[in-house]
C-alpha cells in the first residue's frame, strides 16, 4: 500500500471517530470538498502543509495520518 492510500483509510476512519463529513473537514481545514475527496480516493498525494492542516482540523498528530496499522507483528 502506498502512502496515498494509506492517508486516504486513515482520513476517513479519523473523520468518521470525529463525527465530520467531507465539507466539515473542509471547512475546518480551509481546504476545498473536492480536494478532501480527492484525497480520500488516494487520487492526489497531498503535501506536508495540507497534512498539518487537516491533522490540525481533526486534533490529531500528522503521524496519526500517514502511520500504517500494525496487525500481527508486521505493517499492513
Amino acid at each position: 500500500m502506498d502512502l496515498k492510500e494509506v492517508m486516504a483509510t486513515n482520513l476517513r476512519r479519523l473523520r468518521h471517530e470525529k463525527g465530520l463529513t467531507q465539507e466539515g473537514l473542509a471547512e475546518a481545514a480551509g481546504l476545498s470538498v473536492r480536494y478532501v475527496g480527492s484525497i480520500e480516493r488516494a487520487e492526489v498525494a497531498a503535501s506536508v502543509t495540507i497534512l498539518g492542516q487537516i491533522a490540525d482540523a481533526l486534533d490529531v498528530e500528522p503521524a496519526d495520518l500517514i502511520m500504517q496499522s500494525v496487525r500481527a507483528g508486521r505493517r499492513s
